[in-house]
């Protein structure tokens, strides 16, 4: 079971770790196969803190498949660095993931924009529409006062 102050913890200690790969990987690796954007996507931490899973998102796509291969032959290199910029007791091993998340996240928002593309904003019926029914007649709208007279402002 856990406790509200331990995922509190693991969320800290998660946290930490993200922010310290991504200042090692931000500074260089030597790894010529280690190219694009490499960002640290989240970092989720076994319980026993004896792995973390780091997710990892490659921009352009084109580079993913040899930055992966770079980042996990540099797994250990990495998490050495990163555990000097963190005071943490044991460094949990890391094994790089490639997230798709973001990937798919875009292709949802493309879809979204060209549904809205191919749907018209304006679906009421126009007086070219095919529809001709007359309008419903309204009442006038009745007058403001009374029927004493006009209505006048308050005290």
């Amino acid at each position: 079971m856990t406790t509200p102050h331990s995922s509190h913890r693991m969320e800290k200690v998660e946290s930490t770790i993200a922010r310290a790969v991504q200042q090692v990987i931000a500074r260089g690796l030597q790894d010529p196969r280690a190219g694009g954007l490499i960002s640290v996507v989240r970092v989720d931490v076994s319980p026993d803190m004896a792995t973390a899973m780091v997710f990892i998102s490659v921009y352009p796509e084109e580079k993913q498949e040899l930055s992966m291969h770079a980042l996990r032959h540099a797994a250990k290199h990495i998490r050495r660095e990163a555990s000097e910029l963190m005071a943490i007791r044991k460094m949990p091993s890391l094994d790089f993931r490639l997230d798709l998340s973001l990937k798919r996240q875009a292709e949802v928002f493309d879809a979204l924009a060209k549904a809205r593309q191919s749907t018209p904003v304006d679906t009421a019926p126009t007086s070219d529409s095919a529809n001709t029914s007359p309008a419903p007649e309204r009442d006038p709208p009745a007058p403001l006062g009374t029927a004493d007279g006009p209505a006048t402002e308050g005290p």
